[in-house]
Formats: structure tokens, C-alpha cells, sequence
């Protein structure tokens, strides 16, 4: 039999390396620190979690507890499970206090969108003299807390006479939200194709169509992500809503939104404290945002992620 033939060097030469062997890059071992960080990041976000559903749980138990009960045991279970709190809840004014919040919703926050919308979209595709300077000026309306114009937003307010009127807290809150819409859809807008605007123009479409046809389509994900951002926003609105939706005389009726409804609540009750009542009112404020946060969770990730990925 004949010995296995060997790889020798030619004469005067190192051995040339085999084209078909490929050598295997080393690679270091991190499999270790991968096992910590996403241990690490694990806890972290069970930790996150814990922190935010411990309370929305504690605060749905409160409701179908008793004064006895939440005073014995802040995290025991109730008694009896029964929806009459609810009631109770809905029948004091809540009712009221929730038809006008989404009163005031329906109109602010669709206007909202329209206008944000349309006025990212010129400042993101059209190039004209002071384009920079109006775009900064949108985006300076984001810095200032809303504290600074109270008082000037209080007498303008009354000049028009829109004190404790709908359309007086719609204006406002469209006019307090347009800067973060502004700058969520202006670089929403950059990235769009061009092409596809300029096909349209082609075509024969004016620039008006072009937009409400093509473009704002084409931005569906950043509307729906910046437009639940102006829902959360506009509904856990306070401050807003104190100063300007008060009756300013005694035949003037009461139009309290949400937030107001739920100190007025927690006023008319007196020493004859009634926590369920409350909690179940902070319940039925709470329990809306969370169906359509979590309704529209997928399409918020999109909207804020589609940008970076464009």
C-alpha cells in the first residue's frame, strides 16, 4: 500500500495555501458578558414594568373595595366584586366630566393633525426665504412651559369671549400642540420619496391634491404615533382646563373636563369620604387612554422607528 500523500513546499518556496480552505476568523469569546447585559436588561425592564402595572392594579382593586377595606389592607383583595361604584361614580358627575373631555378631543385633536401636518409638510418640502427662521420658531414654542403664558392666554382668551366655552379650550390646545406636531412630522416629511411627488405633479395633480392624496398617506405611521401623543397629552391636560373652563357667573354652566371633574369630586365629598367613588373615577379616566395606547401600540413603534429606518 502506498503512503499518504503529503503537501511539501516546492523547492526554494513556502508551501502556497489551498484556495478551497478558508481559515475561520477568531472570533473573542463574549458569550459571558452577553449572558449579564441581557440579564441586566431583562431585570431592568421587569423592574420598569412592575413600577408602572403595581399602581394601575392597586388603583382598580381600591375601586371595588370599601372605605374599611382600603383603610385595613392597601393591597388586599375586595370583598365583594360588584360595579356599583361605577355607578355611583358615573351618576356624580363623571359622566358629565367625560362627555366634555371627548367633546373638546374630537375637534382639537383631528385639527390638530390637519394643521401640524400641513404646515410640516411646507416647511419640509418647499425651500422659500425665512423657511428656517419660522421652522425655529415652531420649535421654540416646545420650550417654554405653559405656565409663562397663563395670564396673557387668560385675558386673551376673555377678549374673545370663549371663557368656559369648547371652542375656546379647542383653539388652545390646538395652539398649545402644534409645536411638537410640527417637529415630529416635519422630519417625518423629509423622508419621503421625492419621486413620487413628482410623479403626481406630472400627471396633473395640483399641489393641494398632491398632499391629501400621495404625501399624507404615505405618513399614515408618524399621523397615528404623533396624533396619541396629542390624544395622552390633551386629555391629561390640568392646568389648561382650570384656568379657562371656569363658570364666570352663576347662571354660566359648569363644563369641567376629566381632570377638573376629578378634583371636584374629591372637593364635594366633605369629611364623608368616599374613596371608591374616587378611585373608580380615576378608573373610568384612565381605562380609555390605556385601550387606545394599547389598540395602537404596533403603529406608534412604526411611526417612530420608520423615520430612522427611511
Amino acid at each position: 500500500m502506498s503512503a499518504p500523500l503529503k503537501e511539501t513546499a516546492p523547492q526554494g518556496g513556502t508551501a502556497e495555501p489551498r484556495p478551497d480552505v478558508a481559515e475561520a476568523p477568531v472570533r473573542p469569546d463574549r458569550g459571558g458578558e452577553g449572558v449579564v447585559l441581557n440579564v441586566f436588561s431583562h431585570g431592568f425592564l421587569a423592574l420598569w414594568a412592575l413600577l408602572i402595572v403595581l399602581p394601575l392594579l392597586w388603583l382598580v382593586l381600591s375601586s371595588f373595595k370599601t372605605d374599611a377595606q382600603i383603610g385595613g389592607s392597601a393591597f388586599g383583595w375586595p370583598e365583594n366584586w360588584t360595579f356599583d361604584v361605577f355607578r355611583r361614580a358615573w351618576d356624580k358627575g363623571i359622566g358629565d366630566y367625560f362627555l366634555n373631555t371627548v367633546i373638546v378631543l374630537v375637534f382639537s385633536v383631528p385639527l390638530t393633525m390637519l394643521f401640524g401636518s400641513m404646515a410640516a409638510y411646507v416647511l419640509a418640502r418647499y425651500r422659500f426665504w425665512g423657511n428656517r427662521l419660522l421652522y425655529y420658531f415652531f420649535v421654540a414654542g416646545a420650550m417654554f412651559p405653559v405656565f409663562l403664558a397663563l395670564v396673557p392666554l387668560f385675558f386673551m382668551v376673555k377678549r374673545l369671549d370663549m371663557l368656559n366655552t369648547y371652542q375656546g379650550l379647542v383653539l388652545v390646545y390646538i395652539a398649545y400642540s402644534m409645536p411638537f406636531t410640527v417637529f415630529f412630522m416635519h422630519a417625518f416629511f423629509r423622508t419621503l420619496p421625492t419621486a413620487v411627488f413628482e410623479a403626481a405633479i406630472l400627471d396633473g395633480a395640483s399641489h393641494t391634491r398632491s398632499f391629501f392624496q400621495v404625501m399624507l398617506p404615505m405618513a399614515k405611521p408618524g399621523l397615528i404615533s404623533v396624533g396619541i401623543f396629542n390624544t395622552l397629552g390633551q386629555w391629561n391636560q390640568f392646568i389648561l382646563p382650570t384656568v379657562l373652563m371656569q363658570p364666570q357667573s352663576g347662571d354660566d354652566p359648569e363644563r369641567y373636563v376629566l381632570t377638573q371633574g376629578l378634583i371636584q369630586l374629591q372637593q364635594q365629598q366633605g369629611y364623608a369620604s368616599d374613596l371608591p367613588v374616587l378611585f373608580a373615577g380615576v378608573t373610568i379616566a384612565m381605562v380609555p387612554m390605556l385601550v387606545v395606547y394599547l389598540s395602537f401600540q404596533r403603529q406608534v413603534q412604526a411611526g417612530l422607528t420608520s423615520a430612522t429606518l427611511k
